[in-house]
């Protein structure tokens, strides 16, 4: 018999629920729910779990740590949204910090590992208490899909801040003649981009600090509004490289890079600035020693050009073939047989014969092995067309470069790129330039070959003839350009014209303005050679 003061049935039940765990309203709730929930509905609210993190802990009747989650979940999404939209400058600070990417990369892992996490309690807590084995095996392996599609993209996101912040180090090298420009809108007042390009020949294997002699020359000149672009190339043994007047290389070589004697003097040749103009004037001539030999390049090609150039990129020529293989290589038209390896006969070495040959063919896909070769094969052949053929390399870079096929190869990509490229963009340039580069792609590329059929003589160049055809060219490139080129002169002319391009051109038997560019579509078509 029961006393009036004993305990009730419902007083008796109270214990044995304490003794179970479940004594706190979030336990009970979730027990509840556990109980009362289809296994369909929890698979359901699993899912919307992993979308928002939290939602499905919430649901399940833990609510204080749900809730938080989805507050963390809406302040991370919501402020990189907010600042996309109001303050992207700073989201590009990130992307060009390497100090930022590395703290980017840990910060993804740790989200990785607690969202993956969440994933598994939410299921937990939402799954029938009555779950036979069959529905926990499935619910395991949805569990599992989920967790992967989180922590993939997220794990491969670290990969690529870590690659990207390897990358950097190549990027941003103290320049006495790189512009100041506004990251954020970079083109805003500037309406041409030009760029050098250089391929140097330091040797297999070795750095390109111990001395580099370029290959090629080449200046990539960009309409920053229309995409229009055009490349010319200057033969790697040009004489009498010009200086502007109000540089203080000037001073040195007021005729030019030239021994006053023998413009045949390969140690006063275009491809000899690099490394002969720091050993022939004072180190801090232009104020930072490091940057000497690039400096003098920027400055004698643009003068010889008729441009102003603001960045050069280096790429060692040994280290060209690992960055065609990680954007999985170009397809090209071969219109005459190209030496694999090989040299010809000087007055101290024999010659040497190919290991083997690039035989005439339409759309031959190259990997970088191949792809070197054709851009530098020398054997029996023409500097001419060895720039040819490089305009061509350069113009199926730009053309085939797949977004989807770089990104899956990004790491690959970055670490051939730091291994091999030097450079003075700055790393904070690197969006725009990437959306820019964007732009170029379908867009017809314009060039004009400085031979003699033109007037040119690398022995003794006329370069007010040079710069009346590069302005030419540019002009061409804008007027075929898809969009309506900027109404500013220096959209449709040369950018910032150095001092001695305004000079009126000296008359040529070749200087009769009727010389045309060539788009590079039809000039690196398949037409073979005999």
């Amino acid at each position: 018999m029961t006393s009036v003061n004993g305990p009730t049935p419902n007083d008796a039940q109270r214990p044995r629920r304490v003794a179970d765990g479940a004594s706190s309203p979030d336990a009970g709730d979730a027990r509840r729910i556990s109980d009362d929930r289809s296994f369909g509905a929890s698979l359901g609210w699993t899912v919307l779990g992993t979308i928002i993190p939290g939602l499905g802990l919430v649901r399940g009747g833990r609510r204080i740590i749900g809730s938080i989650l989805i507050a963390l979940w809406v302040i991370v999404v919501g402020g990189v949204a907010g600042l996309w939209v109001t303050n992207r400058s700073l989201l590009t600070g990130v992307a060009a910090n390497g100090d930022m990417l590395h703290a980017l990369a840990i910060a993804m892992l740790v989200i990785a590992v607690f969202w993956v996490i969440s994933i598994g309690a939410t299921h937990l807590v939402l799954r029938p208490r009555g779950a036979g084995w069959g529905q926990r095996a499935a619910g395991a392996v949805v569990v599992g899909l989920l967790s992967f599609a989180i922590a993939a993209p997220l794990a491969l996101g670290a990969n690529v801040a870590v690659a990207t912040a390897d990358l950097l180090t190549v990027f941003g090298q103290t320049s006495t003649t790189t512009p100041t420009v506004d990251a954020v809108d970079p083109w805003k007042n500037k309406d041409r981009l030009n760029v050098l390009i250089l391929g140097g020949d330091s040797g297999t294997g070795r750095s390109l600090k111990l001395g580099v002699r370029p290959d090629s020359v080449s200046v990539l000149s960009v309409d920053t509004h229309t995409g229009a672009t055009s490349i010319f190339n200057l033969p790697r043994q040009t004489a009498k490289m010009p200086f502007p007047p109000d540089s203080k290389l000037y001073k040195y070589f007021p005729n030019g890079f030239y021994d006053g004697s023998n413009p045949l003097n390969q140690e006063y040749a275009l491809n000899a600035i690099y490394n002969n103009v720091p050993h022939l004037v004072p180190k801090n001539i232009l104020g930072n020693p490091s940057s000497l030999s690039t400096d003098a390049m920027k400055l004698s090609v643009g003068e010889a050009l008729g441009l102003k150039i603001d960045y050069y990129v280096l790429v060692n020529m040994d280290g060209f073939r690992d960055i065609i293989n990680a954007i999985g290589g170009i397809t090209v038209n071969v219109n005459d047989r190209v030496p694999i390896g090989g040299k010809n006969a000087s007055g101290t070495h024999p010659e040497v014969k190919p290991s083997g040959w690039i035989e005439i063919g339409p759309k031959q896909h190259m990997n970088g092995h191949d792809a070197l070769w054709f851009a530098r094969g020398r054997y029996h052949t023409t500097d001419y067309k060895r720039m040819a053929r490089q305009r061509c390399v350069i113009n199926a870079v730009i053309q085939q470069a797949d977004p989807a096929t770089i990104l899956t190869k990004y790491q690959s990509l970055t670490k051939a790129a730091a291994q091999t490229m030097s450079t003075d963009v700055p790393a904070n340039m690197l969006p725009a330039l990437a959306d820019l580069a964007l732009n170029l792609k379908g867009k017809p590329i314009r060039s004009i070959l400085l031979n003699q059929s033109v007037g040119f003589k690398t022995w003794d160049p006329d370069w007010d003839l040079v710069r009346r055809l590069v302005k030419k060219t540019l002009a061409e490139a804008d007027k075929g350009a898809t969009a309506k080129p900027s109404a500013n002169p220096t959209a449709t002319g040369t950018g910032t014209p150095t001092s001695s391009a305004t000079s009126s051109p000296s008359p040529t038997a070749s200087s009769t303005g009727k010389e045309k560019s060539a788009n590079l579509d039809d000039e690196c078509a398949y037409h073979p050679n005999k």
